[in-house]
């Protein structure tokens, strides 16, 4: 195995705007683009045991940082998580045979993929088709208006606003989604597994395929408290099913 560090993925030369490659003993596999969490506002791309182990298991993990609060504004971190995403489509391929693009994140990255996901413009930017990635994993991801965009505003971070900042708010009729891994937990923020099935359910209401959407409850858990930690009987689950949805869906092009 073996990473490559902070590698820039845009020309602004931010310094927020690197990415880490993590590449698995093959030279065949999928790409899992990931953001950190931290409410848009703390975190880091710094690897945790989930990503070696996922490289164990044959998967490249891209962990991507992103412009933050107090500097940043809302669609910044948006635009970045797009860019990390359109450098990881582009030169991917450089370190081995790509079999396909995952896309995802924790708690605020698991809002920005879902921005990626339901709001085409962000990646159309960069010409690429949101339902053309291989897959999204969704973990823990806040579909409203996100808490620290609603500070930003001037409003009651504890509100629930969908509009153009909210993922939910861009789910329409007439697409064709590509798969999607969601996770929540029993324990989760408050109001964030109500929120989760707001989601789900309002994807179903305006016709989407829901044979490629799978919700993973995290039985037990506190908000995104599995993601590099083992549960009682010692297995990562969160390693376990993002390990299992890319192997699911990922074809050999």
């Amino acid at each position: 195995m073996n990473s490559i560090k902070d590698i820039s993925y845009t020309k602004l030369g931010h310094p927020e705007q690197k990415l880490d490659v993590h590449l698995p003993d093959a030279d065949t596999f999928p790409v899992f683009v990931y953001f950190h969490g931290g409410g848009i506002y703390g975190g880091d791309k710094k690897a945790g045991i989930f990503v070696e182990m996922l490289q164990k298991r044959g998967i490249a993990v891209v962990s991507a940082n992103y412009r933050m609060y107090p500097e940043a504004r809302y669609p910044e971190f948006v635009c970045d998580a797009a860019a990390a995403v359109a450098w990881a489509h582009k030169h991917m391929s450089e370190y081995g045979n790509v079999t396909g693009i995952f896309v995802g994140g924790s708690s605020a990255g698991g809002y920005l993929s879902q921005m990626l996901c339901f709001d085409k413009k962000w990646l159309d930017i960069h010409k690429i088709d949101a339902d053309a990635i291989t897959g999204y994993i969704h973990d823990a991801g806040q579909p409203t208006a996100h808490f620290n965009v609603l500070r930003e505003r001037g409003f009651d971070h504890k509100r629930v606003i969908i509009d153009e900042s909210a993922p939910i708010y861009h789910i329409t009729e007439g697409r064709n989604y590509a798969p999607m891994c969601i996770l929540v937990s029993e324990f989760d923020m408050e109001n964030r597994l109500e929120q989760t099935k707001l989601l789900i359910s309002t994807m179903k209401h305006m016709g989407a395929d829901m044979e490629k959407v799978e919700l993973n409850y995290m039985e037990g858990w506190h908000h995104c408290k599995y993601i590099n930690a083992p549960n009682a009987e010692g297995t990562y689950e969160f390693v376990e099913i993002v390990d299992k949805f890319i192997k699911k869906y990922n074809e050999v092009k």
